[in-house]
């Protein structure tokens, strides 16, 4: 298959493997992040959500670069008894949810970089910040179970 093998033994290449470790893993640490603020950390969540906007944007690039450059996804996809029609519409489902996460998930940091204090605490953004930080984790957790679905589809059956 065109472009470099992943390493978790499906037909995926080696982007879609990262990407999907990468969602998985950044499910505790965003867990991690949402009881660090309840605990009054506002320093280690904000660290936190900064990681985790990076990694989410690295994983991006890294998938990009895979995609465009190496590896014929589709190719990889063709022998899985759901191509195209059941890959393909797990693939769209999945990037409502990924586009609406990086846009929540900016729309959040922005925001609370501008309204929030230096050093980080409790303001009158708080509430609204709240409000949008659960709508984000929660597109977050459909991304990855979506992306988790599309990989199944695609490059394990």
């Amino acid at each position: 298959m065109p472009g470099f093998d992943g390493f978790l033994g499906s037909r995926a290449s080696i982007g879609m493997d990262v990407v999907i470790v990468g969602l998985v893993l950044l499910l505790p640490i965003l867990f991690v992040s949402i009881m660090a603020v309840k605990q009054g950390r506002y320093r280690l969540h904000k660290a936190m959500q900064i990681f985790i906007m990076a990694a989410l944007l690295a994983a991006i690039v890294v998938f990009e670069i895979d995609i465009r450059l190496f590896s014929d996804w589709r190719v990889r996809a063709t022998p899985s008894p759901y191509w195209p029609v059941g890959v393909g519409t797990s693939l769209a489902v999945h990037l409502v949810f990924a586009v609406s996460t990086l846009v929540l998930l900016l729309w959040v940091l922005i925001e609370a970089f501008l309204r929030f204090p230096k050093p980080p605490a409790p303001g009158s953004h708080s509430r609204r910040h709240r409000l949008m930080a659960r709508l984000a984790a929660a597109d977050l957790l459909i991304t990855t179970v979506t992306g988790g679905f599309f990989y199944w589809l695609a490059f394990v059956l």
